[in-house]
């Protein structure tokens, strides 16, 4: 079976979503949509609100179980699994972590501190050694201290590692969110609405810092977005929906020229992007 699955993704594919789909009371939120993303390709899906862009982020993360489709991630371990039915906790540890729209962060806690309760899933010690502080533990705490710091070295906030999150700035919060997920060493992060809350200064400095881990960390980005500049300026590939249904999967200026996409999604915004 595990050789069957590996087949069904080719080398340098990391995601495959086939014919997903879910309604909620009737109504069809994700309709029979596909695509496909490859390792360390940053991935825009795009849409109007109600389009169902944050139902198939849902169904990828199993926090929703779709009605129908397939799922196929290659695992941290290089194995190929179908998402539908795992865990939500699960997901985690195969390697797909994912953000959300609003900014989840302990303000009471030092950056540092945030970023070591992400790590939980990645401690090899049993809850007894840490309770006792054995050998073991204190070990795991120490990799894990030196893996957050230098990923907030890498995004520019490390001299902030002692300051409580509470009172800083939502630019840095947002790295501070990004700088968690990484301390899972996902092989795909999911970016909710990655820019929302920035101002277009944080949004261009977040746009490079986005590119930035993709190419330090060898990994995929698959990202919903409503700032048009963000994801035609970073996005190697862009797949646009409606009412849950699949419109159009290419590059960025094959989509910006593309009639579906333009009359469902940009509109009057369509000059904002050329």
């Amino acid at each position: 079976m595990s050789s069957q699955m590996n087949a069904l993704l080719r080398e340098k594919e990391i995601l495959k979503v086939s014919n997903l789909s879910i309604s909620f009371g009737g109504l069809k939120a994700v309709d029979d949509i596909s695509f496909l993303v490859h390792e360390k390709e940053i991935f825009g899906l795009i849409g109007p609100n109600g389009a169902g862009k944050t139902s198939v982020f849902n169904c990828i993360t199993q926090f929703y179980r779709p009605d129908g489709g397939e799922i196929l991630f290659r695992t941290n371990r290089g194995e190929v699994v179908d998402l539908v039915g795992k865990k939500v906790h699960d997901i985690i540890s195969l390697g797909l972590v994912r953000t959300f729209q609003n900014v989840e962060v302990i303000r009471e806690l030092s950056l540092l501190d945030n970023l070591l309760l992400g790590a939980h899933t990645e401690y090899k010690s049993s809850v007894i050694s840490q309770i006792l502080r054995l050998p073991n533990a204190k070990r795991d705490e120490r990799e894990m201290a030196a893996r957050a710091e230098e990923i907030l070295e890498v995004l520019g906030i490390l001299n902030l590692r002692d300051v409580p999150a509470g009172g800083q700035s939502y630019g840095v919060l947002k790295k501070v969110e990004l700088a968690r997920t990484l301390m899972t060493k996902p092989r795909i992060i999911i970016l909710d609405e990655p820019a929302a809350g920035l101002d277009d200064g944080e949004t261009l400095q977040f746009a490079e810092t986005i590119k930035q881990i993709r190419d330090r960390y060898n990994l995929a980005i698959l990202l919903v977005e409503h700032d048009m500049r963000l994801v035609m300026g970073i996005c190697d590939r862009v797949c646009a929906i409606n009412f849950g249904r699949y419109l159009a999967c290419d590059i960025p200026a094959e989509i910006q020229k593309n009639k579906h996409v333009q009359e469902a999604y940009l509109g009057e915004e369509e000059s904002d992007v050329d």
